[in-house]
C-alpha cells in the first residue's frame, strides 16, 4: 500500500514537473517570437502614426507603403533574390564539402602533419592582415573586383568552421577508415560513403552557419561589387534602398513637403521581413541535426 502511494506521488510530481517545463518553455518561445511579431506589425503600419504613437503588436494605421517602396522595382528585387539564393546554395554545398574533408583529415591518425596544419589554421584566427591588404589581394592580384567570386570565395570557409568540424569528426571511429582500406576502398570513397553519413549533424550545423553567412552578407558586396554588376545580393540591395530613402528625406527636409507618407522606420522593418523571411523556413528542416550537432561538438575528448 505504501509503495502504491509512493508511486502515485511520484507520478503527480512528474506531471507537475512536465507542466512547469512546458509553461516555462512556452513563455520563453513567446518572448522570442514577440520581437518578430513587432517587426511585422510595424512594417504594415503608417509612418506618421509610428512616429507619434510608437510601435505596437498590431499595425497602427494599416499601410503597405513600405513594401511598395521595397518592391518598386520588381525586376531588381527578384534578381537580388536570385543572386543571393545562388550564392547561398552554391557556397553552402561547396563550403560544406571542403570543410568536411579538411576537418576529417585533421582528425585522421595516419596523417602525420595534422598538428602542424591545425596550428596554422588556428593561428589565422589570432592574427589578421586587415582590410587594406585583403582588398588589395582580392582586387588587384586575384582580379576579382566587380565579380561575384569575390563574395563567393571569401565566405566559402573559415578557420572557426574548420575547427568546429574537426571537433565533430572526433565522433567518427578511425576503425571505419581502416575497414574501408581493408575492403579496397580509396580515400575519397571512404570519405564519401562511410564518413559523410556519420557527419550529418555536423554538416547541418556548419551548413546553417555557412548559409546564414552568405544570406546576410552585404559588406563585401559594398567593397567589391559597387556598380559593376546589375543585380546586387539581397542584403546590399535592401541596404541601398534604406540609404536612398534617408537621402530623399534629407533632401526635402528643408522644403515645405509632406514627408508623412515617405517610409523610414516602417521601411527598415519591411526590409527586415523581406530579408529574414525566407531563411526562417530553412531552420525547421535542420533543427534536429543542428541541436544534436551542437551537443556533439560540445563533448571534449
Amino acid at each position: 500500500m505504501a509503495k502504491k502511494k509512493s508511486k502515485i506521488k511520484n507520478d503527480k510530481s512528474g506531471v507537475a514537473l512536465q507542466v512547469v517545463s512546458v509553461v516555462c518553455v512556452g513563455l520563453f518561445a513567446l518572448a522570442c517570437l514577440l520581437p518578430f511579431i513587432l517587426i511585422v506589425s510595424a512594417s504594415f503600419s503608417n509612418e506618421s502614426q509610428i512616429m507619434t504613437e510608437g510601435f505596437g503588436l498590431l499595425p497602427k494605421g494599416f499601410s503597405t507603403r513600405a513594401y511598395e517602396f521595397v518592391f518598386a522595382n520588381p525586376k531588381m528585387i527578384l534578381g537580388s533574390y536570385g543572386v543571393t539564393i545562388l550564392l547561398t546554395v552554391g557556397g553552402t554545398i561547396v563550403g560544406l564539402f571542403i570543410i568536411a574533408m579538411t576537418g576529417f583529415v585533421l582528425r585522421r591518425q595516419d596523417f602525420h602533419f595534422r598538428d602542424q596544419l591545425s596550428f596554422f589554421i588556428y593561428f589565422t584566427t589570432l592574427f589578421s592582415a586587415g582590410m587594406a591588404p585583403s582588398y588589395i589581394w582580392v582586387s588587384r592580384y586575384l582580379g576579382l573586383k566587380g565579380s561575384y567570386m569575390a563574395i563567393f570565395l571569401q565566405l566559402l570557409m573559415s578557420p572557426w568552421l574548420i575547427i568546429l568540424m574537426k571537433n565533430f569528426a572526433k565522433s567518427v571511429p578511425f576503425e571505419i577508415v581502416e575497414s574501408g582500406k581493408i575492403d579496397g576502398a580509396g580515400d575519397f570513397r571512404i570519405f564519401y560513403q562511410l564518413v559523410l553519413p556519420m557527419l550529418k549533424p555536423a554538416l547541418a550545423t556548419v551548413g546553417l552557419f555557412l548559409a546564414l553567412g552568405y544570406w546576410n552578407e552585404w559588406y563585401l558586396s559594398s567593397l567589391y561589387l559597387g556598380s559593376a554588376v546589375d543585380f546586387k545580393p539581397l542584403q546590399y540591395y535592401l541596404y541601398n534602398i534604406i540609404n536612398k530613402a534617408a537621402a530623399l528625406r534629407g533632401s526635402v527636409a528643408g522644403a515645405n513637403v509632406d514627408m508623412s507618407n515617405l517610409p523610414s522606420n516602417t521601411l527598415k522593418m519591411a526590409t527586415a521581413v523581406v530579408a529574414t523571411g525566407p531563411i526562417i523556413f530553412l531552420y525547421p528542416f535542420v533543427q534536429r541535426y543542428f541541436i544534436s550537432g551542437i551537443t556533439i561538438g560540445a563533448v571534449k575528448g
